[in-house]
């Protein structure tokens, strides 16, 4: 099972954060799931919080009095997401001093078969460009630095590592994200870079659209992997440190925030 759950929030009234107060939600929505953050070789669960309009100081994030806000849980595996499916946030969420009142809650449901056969097994017409938007903070871990780019082949390889861990369906190893990376193309991209407080240290990340074009010679039934994993990346995330906010990514044609939205622990 895999679920992807969004509540939309609203402050009460202006309210002013710690940079760091996205490490302090996740911490504590992860201790009502039971889940140890510390205990996964590979994280069961992708976060997101709290994504919408704000201002930003030197030390505080500042949420809007009258703006919506959205909170962002994914479970990876059937264990998580069925505690992300039965978690309660009641009427309000309590965060720091700082009180949200919740206004809606969307889940959407899958399965890791599903989304195979729909996109791989049943031998859909391949798609040749994909539109996805990086809706957090966004890098991959080079050696002892993080490159804040879209680099194709980085994000391939990232989604593919998680749908093994995950999936009963094993799609392939380093020979598939080496022949993706040189298949398929970045196009276009109107990306910024900015940096998320992880930890007591600032790690840069991209924000924004990037399209990627599939190159005429992949075969069609990898063209369906390729896209397949573009599909699973609005669950599992892109790149590092997607428990702690980093890395929420969504296909372009699901998107339904403003292009303007950005992270607020940025």
């Amino acid at each position: 099972m895999l679920i992807r759950s969004t509540w939309t929030l609203m402050p009460d009234g202006g309210v002013s954060l710690p940079k760091s107060y996205a490490l302090e939600l996740a911490k504590t929505l992860h201790t009502r799931l039971k889940i140890d953050m510390g205990s996964e070789g590979v994280p069961s669960t992708r976060f997101a919080g709290l994504v919408g309009n704000c201002s930003t100081s030197r030390e505080f994030v500042t949420f809007r009095p009258e703006e919506f806000y959205q909170l962002s849980l994914s479970g990876l595996q059937d264990a998580s997401s069925k505690a992300i499916a039965d978690l309660d946030l009641g009427d309000q969420l309590q965060l720091l001093g700082a009180t949200f009142t919740i206004v809606n809650r969307e889940d959407e449901t899958t399965s890791y078969e599903a989304l195979y056969h729909e996109q791989v097994a049943d031998e859909p017409e391949p798609v040749h460009a994909f539109d996805l938007r990086f809706v957090t903070p966004t890098a991959f871990a080079q050696n002892r630095l993080y490159l804040p780019l879209p680099v194709p082949q980085l994000m391939f390889r990232s989604w593919l590592e998680r749908w093994n861990h995950f999936a009963p369906v094993y799609l392939g190893g380093d020979e598939l994200v080496g022949y993706l990376g040189e298949a398929i193309a970045l196009s276009r991209h109107r990306i910024q870079t900015c940096s998320v407080q992880v930890h007591q240290k600032p790690i840069t990340g991209f924000t924004g659209d990037v399209s990627l074009r599939v190159l005429s010679r992949l075969d069609p039934l990898l063209a369906n992997v390729a896209y397949l994993l573009v599909q699973y990346a609005q669950f599992s995330g892109t790149g590092i440190k997607n428990r702690l906010g980093m890395g929420y990514t969504m296909p372009y044609d699901r998107v339904s925030l403003n292009h303007h939205d950005v992270i607020l622990s940025h």
